[in-house]
């Protein structure tokens, strides 16, 4: 089966909103055998929505959309998959009274315009939509489909996994594709590559390095007749892989550094502070980005001044000694705010973000320590001179360093 995916929305044409529902689609096609032939963001405007649709079908057996479902003059996707398939909509009275409940219940009566949430054409059935006013359509005709799912990405994720997934599985047969990634912190691209080299250069499966904020990713794909036989082939590379960069590995597929650093301290029953300086806050909102994090996150502090770092326990003496932009005060800083809230763990970052160097301080240079009870793992960084890659790998191999000791890891 081909695919061909719309983003729909002159918002998007016009860099108000960026496309992430087309890329988060794209991943999830291979494990169902789907070819993605390609993608298009189409403004608000019908002739241009329903040339699109008519153009797709020549080449496509799938059209997915996101956005225009809503109930403005400018959601315009059921208007033009009707004119399309030169179907006439009508008003679904049950689907109509769903609307109206909907609104009921948040004590609001539903404006005249989410009428146009209740149309259907003959070919077309609703999906329904559990977190907003705006069904989805799966339409079949002559032999093709059109899903048709909401533009908010928490209102079309479970659309997806819930309702559209499974209906294609049914449809769809021939070969599948699997991925899987193996992410890794320390080593350099180039080591990497050295080190698993002869994997490099099969066309199945096939690996792939890519270099990322929060380290290199090794990235297998195979291609077999079912996902169970797709699997058999990743496994051994996998499992050499992994024996031989066993001590850099930190993840897999979608992990995150906090989602991992997470998962460890909520296993342990153990909490976590941070104090930091040169990433700015990226740090906590990294942390405070796993939906649980209070359970295990004390808190954190943005020391931008040194009357910041003296108001929150980092001694005078430690920064006069050694600068601000030192391993003693990422240290003291880690220390210091684990004692000030209570936490069995402390994260001190410091460093020189940029434009200017700092205290005869390179910019790039940075420095973190993790602090418990009774241990310190310290580690001096240097990143590219660009202050969101410092914020990034700073703060990612900061969690990543914490996975490790928490693991019991050291090198």
């Amino acid at each position: 089966m081909k695919a061909e995916i719309f983003s729909i929305g002159t918002e998007l044409l016009m860099g108000e909103l960026t496309d992430t529902n087309s890329a988060w689609l794209a991943t999830r096609l291979p494990a169902l055998g789907i070819e993605l032939l390609g993608v298009s963001i189409i403004g608000d405007s019908l002739a241009m929505l329903t040339e699109g649709f008519t153009r797709a079908w020549q080449r496509a057996d799938l059209v997915l959309t996101t956005g225009g479902l809503g109930p403005t003059q400018d959601d315009l996707t059921r208007e033009a998959i009707s004119a399309a398939l030169q179907e006439t909509p009508t008003v679904q009275e049950e689907a109509l009274k769903e609307l109206e409940r909907y609104f009921q219940q948040r004590g609001r009566s539903m404006p005249a315009p989410n009428i146009k949430q209740a149309y259907l054409i003959p070919s077309a059935q609703f999906l329904p939509n559990r977190l907003g006013t705006a069904p989805g359509w799966w339409v079949e005709w002559h032999g093709k489909v059109i899903v048709a799912m909401p533009g908010p990405p928490a209102e079309m994720h479970p659309m997806w996994d819930e309702q559209v997934e499974p209906r294609l599985r049914q449809l769809v047969t021939g070969d599948v594709t699997i991925t899987r990634n193996i992410k890794t912190m320390g080593l350099s691209e180039a080591a990497v590559d050295e080190s698993i080299a002869e994997f490099f250069g099969r066309e199945n499966p096939y690996l792939g390095i890519y270099s990322k904020a929060d380290g290199i990713h090794l990235r297998m794909i195979a291609r077999a007749r079912d996902v169970a036989m797709a699997q058999a082939m990743i496994k051994p590379v996998e499992e050499a892989i992994v024996t031989r960069l066993a001590s850099y590995v930190w993840g897999y597929d979608d992990d995150t550094p906090e989602q991992a650093a997470g998962k460890l301290l909520t296993e342990r029953g153990l909490t976590l502070a941070t104090m930091e300086n040169c990433t700015g806050g990226y740090l906590v909102n990294s942390i405070t980005e796993v939906p649980d994090s209070a359970a295990y996150f004390k808190g954190g502090v943005v020391a931008y001044s040194q009357e910041m770092h003296l108001a929150n326990g980092v001694p005078l003496e430690v920064m006069q000694q050694h600068g601000t932009v030192s391993q003693a005060s990422a240290t003291a800083m880690a220390q210091a705010i684990r004692a000030q809230l209570g936490a069995d763990f402390g994260i001190g970052v410091t460093g020189v973000p940029g434009p200017l160097a700092v205290e005869g301080k390179s910019v790039g240079l940075a420095y973190f320590s993790i602090a418990s009870a009774s241990t310190v793992h310290a580690q001096e960084m240097r990143v590219p001179p660009r202050r969101i890659t410092m914020k990034r790998r700073v703060s990612n191999t900061a969690l990543i360093e914490l996975c490790k000791l928490l693991r019991g890891e050291t090198r």
